[in-house]
């Protein structure tokens, strides 16, 4: 156990998730850079390592940083968001299925999203906006319909695949009754996707998530408290329904975040949270190795999507397969622990 203190603050790092932090790092810092040299125009490492000190001009400064950094970046932050916002959900219900895909909020997000493109055809701030509402309210119902003398984590989460049905059966309709054309890019962004990403999106996006990242830490503490349960929480001098409260609101609005800029990308939230536990081999779910998984998953997955067939694919085609694949592995390891 590592323990940096500053004045009156005290941080407290696991050496073994330091360590897996630093090898994720190291990994992603490999991806990115192959990321940045692949494509119909192919690079070389140090020519991207000159564009990105600014030694290099021309042709190949404006394709590394002017068109590929801006989707690795949104990659790399997206999935950070995606990894802390699961790890935020299973910690707080206490199980490894607990994911805003799941139990709806994505979907959420992604109807408030819906009604900003087809019906007020706003621009990308109202975009945000839509999104961060619908994933909120969808939250707001799937707790007050799980609330039952408490919440409990498994009723939470059968109510939000209720929920999550429902609302995906509204953007279905809410898409084949709308105009051809914003019909066929809601669908196509709906797949969740990082094509055409610039950098505006990123810095707007970027900002939101770091803010939203800085919250969920100043509540970590807190979270791996409420692991032991509320009442054991309470009695170490936990506000157990406020931290709730704020952490279900920081998951949320960093699902919505993503979703506002890339649509929903499924599952990464999901398998983020567990991999990283099984790496740093911690008691409860952590998020610093959480946000490395996601952003090494999301990274990874969009390279794949460019690469693995003739025509680009939607990021969210990727993350399906492997999460689809992690969640069997998944309900087949729980059930042979219960039996």
């Amino acid at each position: 156990m590592l323990v940096l203190r500053h004045r009156r603050f005290a941080i407290r790092l696991h050496r073994r998730s330091v360590v897996v932090c630093a090898v994720l790092g190291a990994a992603i810092a490999a991806t990115a850079v192959l990321a940045l040299m692949t494509g119909s125009y192919a690079l070389g490492p140090g020519q991207v390592l000159a564009a990105l000190t600014g030694r290099e001009s021309g042709i190949v400064h404006d394709i590394v940083v002017e068109w590929r950094l801006p989707r690795v970046v949104a990659a790399l932050v997206f999935g950070a968001a995606l990894g802390v916002s699961g790890a935020v959900f299973q910690s707080l219900l206490r199980n490894p299925l607990a994911d805003p895909g799941i139990v709806g909020f994505s979907q959420g997000s992604y109807t408030g999203a819906l009604i900003v493109i087809l019906v007020v055809n706003g621009s990308y701030a109202q975009l945000v906006g839509g999104a961060l509402l619908g994933g909120m309210a969808t939250a707001v119902a799937v707790y007050v319909l799980a609330h039952r003398r408490g919440v409990q984590g498994f009723r939470l989460i059968v109510v939000g695949i209720g929920v999550s049905a429902m609302l995906a059966s509204l953007n279905t309709w809410l898409i084949l009754k709308a105009d051809l054309d914003q019909a066929m890019s809601a669908a196509a962004w709906g797949a969740g996707s990082l094509n055409g990403v610039s950098w505006d999106q990123v810095a707007i996006g970027g900002a939101c998530v770091a803010v939203l990242l800085v919250l969920a830490g100043t509540l970590s503490r807190p979270m791996r408290q409420m692991e032991l349960g509320d009442d054991a929480a309470a009695a170490q001098g936990v506000r157990v329904a406020h931290t709730r409260l704020g952490l279900i609101l920081v998951g949320v609005a960093l699902t919505a975040t993503v979703t506002a800029a890339t649509g929903p990308i499924a599952f990464v939230s999901l398998v983020a949270p567990q991999i990283a536990r099984r790496l740093a081999r911690t008691a409860g779910i952590t998020l610093a190795p959480a946000a490395f998984v996601g952003a090494l998953v999301c990274l990874a997955s969009d390279f794949l999507a460019q690469h693995v067939a003739p025509t680009p694919l939607p990021i969210g085609v990727i993350t399906v397969v492997l999460g689809g694949g992690y969640l069997g592995y998944l309900l087949f390891t729980e059930a042979r622990r219960r039996l």
